[in-house]
């Protein structure tokens, strides 16, 4: 482990390029500036609607950290987001509608993501080579081909780069795994992941207007262009293929990423999706109920259930995992732990001091600290992250394979040390995007 701070910043900033991006010339200059003696990192949250309103409470709650940017390419969600600033923190960070400046920044150490997911992994990708240290939302990536990018840019870089997938940092989760390896369960062999809401309908949308407030070309960045429609902006862009991923990326990532590590295990044999779209006849364009299943040697396997229009019934909890074992069985949230044994009597109970919200749009709440202060002190000490995005990315695979099988009506073989299907080349067509003229990501 290096001595200092200092010998970190000074290695992990080597040997950034020049990048062409969006039709603009965009200059990597690394993050030169040497940090005090207090370790101070200085922030930029990027998207600022939603789920970023965590980011900022999060950061705002750790030491020796502070925002420096607002940044959303929507003029009235900034307006929304300075005012909850002042109101939740005590300052409002300076504001800044095109990211690319913010990069150019040579006082910023670290970005916080929390865009639409088309723009995920191109703008971490741009952050590093910036200089920046990179704590993205998940997914880490729109398509496949992303994930193979951000891991070589993170290798390339040597950046530190956390996705959010936060109940990696819940000290109930940690010690649930470390449990199952200690064999508390026996040998564990499936894992259990379900998802439940129940979200209505997003209409047809009309072509109308883009609201002067918002810039809908950086918006789209690099995705392909469209007409601007009633029913994408602010959110509902999660249902569409051009800019999201569906549920299965959505909120699937959180759990099936939870069993794999339960597991220990990385990409699957094979993968098999049923589903199907069932609740309303609107634009949404990937199934609102979904079960896939992801084989793996020696008989494991992990299973996501999700269920998006519609709530799971019997009433269940909107999400969880369940470890299965061959000698007992772990349920896990982001809240608690609770270990049964085979006849379901229960033999430990563990809960978070502090809760964090499951099925809201925002999911805010303590393990948003922990992750984050994880991300921080990695930054500071060059210590491990809980999600670092080399491991991350595998979780975010495994959706993009779950939407993949879905799409081809059949199960699909997969390379192991790719993550490549091996007997579908129709579904092998959907490993990389198109990309707007200029704009696709390059290392």
């Amino acid at each position: 482990m290096m001595n200092n701070r200092r010998d970190f910043i000074k290695k992990t900033t080597a040997g950034s390029v020049a990048l062409t991006l969006g039709g603009l010339p965009f200059t990597a200059l690394g993050n030169t500036r040497i940090v005090g003696a207090n370790d101070h990192i200085n922030c930029a949250v990027i998207g600022v609607r939603s789920r970023a309103k965590a980011h900022v409470r999060a950061i705002h709650a750790l030491d020796n950290a502070k925002i420096l940017y607002n940044c959303d390419v929507d003029d009235l969600i900034i307006k929304e987001h300075n005012i909850w600033c002042q109101k939740t923190i005590g300052y409002v960070p300076k504001v800044e509608k095109d990211f690319r400046k913010i990069l150019e920044d040579k006082d910023v150490d670290a970005v916080f993501i929390a865009t639409p997911e088309h723009w995920h992994a191109p703008m971490a990708i741009m952050a590093m080579q910036a200089g920046k240290h990179v704590y993205i939302e998940k997914p880490c990536s729109h398509n496949p081909h992303e994930n193979e990018l951000l891991v070589a840019a993170q290798n390339k870089y040597g950046k530190k780069v956390q996705m959010g997938n936060q109940q990696r940092s819940a000290k109930t989760s940690i010690q649930a795994i470390k449990d199952i390896r200690a064999g508390e369960i026996g040998e564990v062999y499936k894992g259990e992941a379900y998802y439940s809401n129940n979200r209505g309908s997003i209409g047809k949308g009309k072509e109308i207007a883009v609201p002067k407030t918002l810039d809908w070309d950086l918006w789209q960045g690099p995705a392909p262009r469209e007409k601007y429609r009633d029913n994408v902006h602010p959110y509902n862009w999660h249902w569409f293929k051009t800019w999201g991923t569906g549920e299965m990326h959505n909120n699937g990532t959180h759990e099936v990423d939870i069993c794999r590590w339960a597991l220990g295990v990385d990409l699957p044999e094979s993968v098999t999706s049923f589903g199907g779209k069932y609740a309303y006849d609107d634009d949404w364009e990937f199934v609102d109920n979904q079960q896939v299943t992801f084989k793996y040697p020696n008989n494991k396997f992990i299973t996501w259930t999700g269920h998006s229009r519609g709530v799971i019934m019997p009433e269940q909890p909107g999400r969880g995992v369940t470890i299965y074992g061959s000698t007992g069985i772990i349920q896990l949230d982001r809240n608690f732990y609770k270990q049964f044994d085979l006849q379901g009597n229960p033999v430990k109970m563990e809960f978070e001091k502090a809760q964090s919200a499951t099925t809201n749009t925002r999911g805010e709440g303590n393990l948003d600290v922990d992750h984050v202060g994880n991300f921080f002190d990695a930054i500071r000490s060059d210590t491990s992250l809980h999600a670092e995005i080399n491991d991350a990315s595998i979780s975010t695979m495994l959706c993009h394979l779950g939407n993949m099988a879905q799409d081809a009506g059949e199960t699909l073989k997969v390379d192991q040390k790719t993550g490549k299907v091996l007997n579908n080349e129709n579904a092998m067509k959907s490993w990389k995007r198109e990309y707007a003229k200029g704009w696709e990501p390059k290392l």
